[in-house]
């Protein structure tokens, strides 16, 4: 047996234990899964989901391990931050990256699927315009810009007393007392005619406008009503006006009217002397939902007439966007309820339109066989699939059986149609037929339904492989309705998609008015113009690029020569220090307060938009530090005061470096050197997913590490895979997001091109599989 130990030597006994202890600790320190345990599931949850109440949000995004560990090393635990040693807090990064935070790990957790969705608003809008005019002929945006003006001598417009044609870029003329050609002799006494087309650049009401002292007529998208109608003039209005409701991305039929001359009955013969000829002037002006009223740009006016275009003019609720895109999962009341009001809409134009859009005549023989063609016609086209025998005696057949008359049966038939899910769901079966990839490619690139083509492409079987999908994408992205499409996610992606206030505090920026603010948005759609339609519709260019579009009121305002050319031109701003998109003055104005810049809203959208990083909603809303309470403060130093609080570093000591970076911009996105007396510090920084701290200075060292940053470039690609998708990209295999992104590299960064792959991964997918269909 052991001998017992002396007495004495009990004192030897603890402190050989605590020894022991400590020996055992060192040698195994506690895992990133118990520290979480220890330190953070009281507020975050055993999993990560959150505890009600005070951190209800998940504990999920898209940072790194090492940008996780950095932040967690500065700010967590909350009651006793930077406690946690580097090595512990890299433990506990990669343990909550690895269990639930990143995005591989929520897939893991909860495999994303392809949902079931209905249309959007915006598709059922262009859905039920293309519909309806697919029996009226194609539409086109062709290359020549302007309209097609003939001139015409005398009071009436008629062949005999033309004398002139050409292409007017825009109506905008003042002509004095003399005539507009040479070739009208009398210049007392003449009239034009404008033809052509117009394209709506955003959904709402559009104010229209046509000033003159003479007589007009103006029609749009309707060509038997005029929207304003002044043929007959009394009184000395000068401006007439009219409103009209218009969905966005489409073209419209246009045709103005003007005569300078006397309107009644023509005693023209009876005068000894000709009359002296008055002043004359038009001027044809519009209100976009957003803009200010200017005269129509040439930009978008066409001199090729198209057909009428039916316009669903029913409000709808807004479409879910919490995901950062469009999507249409939801159904509530009151959609449903809009789509009956769009469906009776529809079904009364059809009706007062039949004989035109059905190709027949009252009481001609064969009209009831027309009558039923167009029904049989219309149901396929809006099922998007050929009709099989029970759909066509449900929708068809039995409508006209239990109808009194033709114009009743084909009212029941639009409206049944327009209220099934076959029209108001896509993909509604789980097994993915040649048809269902068409509608996929059709709704991705225009929002609405198969053409012609692709739909014989599907019969023929010609849509089963990658390169016969992108064949058909490439030819679709030609369309007026994919560049709406793309130019719409460019957009959506620098946030400029949605209503902005962008008016500013009239004492400090007296000058920066609502055509101030219109050109702007003009001068940055022109930027996103320019490099969608370029050969290599390069991102980088995005970027990159030094140069804005400006008039001669945006040129004054920003202090730049003015344009030698009237309308806009791109000129250099600032010496050439901006930097693309990130430096535009809207995008500057919208991401700013209205007498101050704003390091935070435009660091937020850095991190979100560009960079692709989630961030939280901030706990408490907190009013900026005001600027006149500290007067010796530079912007960037009281949003350093405002946000150094532990809870507050947790998202701004990611967003705040970002947002520095733009400083030199105010908040009308003018140049300065200077905040009130101090040189302005642009200087930033930002962690990447690999842990490497980048030093930024100014908004062009910003952009050039953009243009290089693998983070930003895969945000890119998610982004526009959602727009065109609607859909999680995570759906679709692991292996995807980056698997885009690799295309996305080798192809110079093209997006036209990113978007034809983005097509060939998820047209042929599944519903419910969320397989490829197999090749054809």
């Amino acid at each position: 047996m052991r001998p017992a130990l002396p007495p004495r030597s009990l004192p030897f006994l603890f402190p050989l234990t605590f020894l022991a202890a400590f020996a055992l600790s060192a040698a195994e320190p506690p895992t990133g899964q118990e520290i979480y345990q220890n330190r953070c599931a009281s507020c975050h949850g055993d999993h990560g989901q959150g505890v009600e109440d005070e951190f209800d949000s998940p504990l999920e995004g898209s940072l790194s391990v090492a940008q996780l560990a950095k932040l967690i090393g500065e700010t967590m635990p909350l009651d006793d931050p930077g406690t946690l040693s580097d090595q512990e807090a890299s433990d506990v990064a990669a343990f909550i990256h690895e269990a639930f935070y990143s995005p591989v790990a929520r897939e893991r957790n909860r495999p994303a699927r392809v949902e079931l969705a209905r249309l959007t608003v915006r598709q059922y809008r262009q859905t039920l315009a293309d519909l309806i005019g697919s029996f009226r002929g194609p539409v086109t945006w062709g290359n020549e810009r302007g309209l097609q003006a003939e001139y015409f001598r005398g009071r009436r417009l008629q062949k005999n007393t033309s004398v002139a044609r050409r292409i007017d870029p825009k109506i905008d003329f003042d002509f004095g007392t003399e005539a507009p050609l040479s070739e009208i002799a009398e210049p007392h006494e003449f009239s034009i005619r404008w033809q052509g087309s117009l394209m709506a650049s955003e959904t709402g009401l559009y104010d229209f406008a046509v000033r003159t002292e003479h007589a007009v007529r103006l029609w749009v998208n309707d060509p038997q009503t005029p929207l304003i109608d002044r043929w007959v003039k009394s009184g000395d209005d000068h401006e007439f006006t009219a409103s009209l409701f218009l969905v966005g991305g489409r073209v419209y039929p246009l045709r103005l009217d003007f005569t300078k001359a006397k309107q009644g009955v023509d005693d023209s013969a009876k005068q000894k002397e000709k009359p002296e000829s008055a002043p004359s002037s038009i001027h044809l002006l519009w209100k976009t939902p957003r803009g200010a009223l200017e005269p129509i740009p040439t930009r978008q006016l066409a001199s090729q007439s198209v057909p009428e275009q039916f316009v669903c003019t029913v409000p709808f609720p807004p479409d879910d966007r919490s995901y950062g895109w469009e999507r249409g999962t939801s159904v509530s009341k009151a959609w449903d309820g809009a789509t009956t009001d769009g469906a009776i809409e529809a079904a009364g134009y059809v009706a007062e339109n039949l004989n035109a859009l059905a190709g027949t005549r009252d009481g001609a023989a064969d009209r009831q066989e027309k009558l039923r063609r167009f029904c049989r016609q219309f149901c396929e086209r809006a099922f998007r699939h050929p009709l099989s025998k029970e759909e066509e005696d449900v929708y068809v057949d039995g409508q006209f059986k239990v109808a009194p008359n033709g114009e009743t049966a084909v009212k029941r038939v639009v409206l049944l149609a327009l209220k099934s899910p076959r029209f108001l769901f896509r993909e509604v079966g789980s097994s993915p037929s040649p048809y269902d990839v068409a509608a996929r490619l059709s709704y991705a690139l225009w929002d609405s339904l198969p053409d012609e083509a692709l739909n014989r492409a599907a019969a023929d079987g010609k849509l089963g492989s990658p390169q016969q999908i992108a064949e058909q994408a490439e030819r679709m992205l030609g369309d007026y309705r994919a560049k709406a499409k793309l130019h719409g996610f460019l957009l959506t992606w620098l946030k400029a998609d949605l209503e902005k206030d962008l008016t500013k505090d009239s004492k400090v920026f007296p000058e920066f008015d609502a055509a101030t603010i219109a050109d702007l948005r003009t001068s940055l759609e022109l930027f996103l113009d320019e490099v969608l339609a370029s050969d290599g519709a390069d991102y980088r260019r995005l970027l990159l690029a030094d140069e804005v579009y400006v008039n001669d009121r945006l040129a004054k305002f920003y202090g730049c020569a003015t344009p030698s050319e009237a309308g806009f031109t791109k000129v250099q701003l600032d010496d050439g220090s901006r930097a693309g998109i990130l430096t535009h003055p809207y995008l500057m104005a919208s991401l700013a307060h209205a007498r101050e810049s704003s390091p935070i809203h435009r660091g937020v959208f850095l991190v979100r938009g560009v960079m692709g990083q989630a961030l939280r909603p901030p706990p408490v809303a907190v009013a900026p530090l005001a600027p006149d309470l500290h007067p010796d403060l530079t912007t960037r130093e009281r949003v350093t005061i405002q946000t150094q609080p532990t809870e507050c570093m947790t998202c701004h000591s990611i967003i705040n470096p970002l947002g520095f970076t733009l400083e030199n911009y105010d908040a009308v996105g003018r140049y300065r050197a200077e905040e009130r007396g101090k040189r302005v510090d642009s200087s930033g920084s930002y962690r990447t997913h690999a842990g490497k701290e980048v030093a930024l200075q100014g908004p062009r060292e910003l952009a050039e590490f953009v243009v290089t940053s693998p983070e930003a470039h895969g945000a890119f690609v998610e982004q526009l895979f959602h727009h065109l998708v609607q859909q999680p990209v995570r759906a679709y295999g692991p292996d995807t997001l980056a698997n885009l992104q690799a295309a996305f590299t080798a192809d110079e960064f093209n997006i036209r091109q990113l978007a034809v792959h983005i097509l060939t991964v998820s047209a042929p997918v599944g519903r419910e599989t969320g397989e490829a269909k197999p090749e054809s």
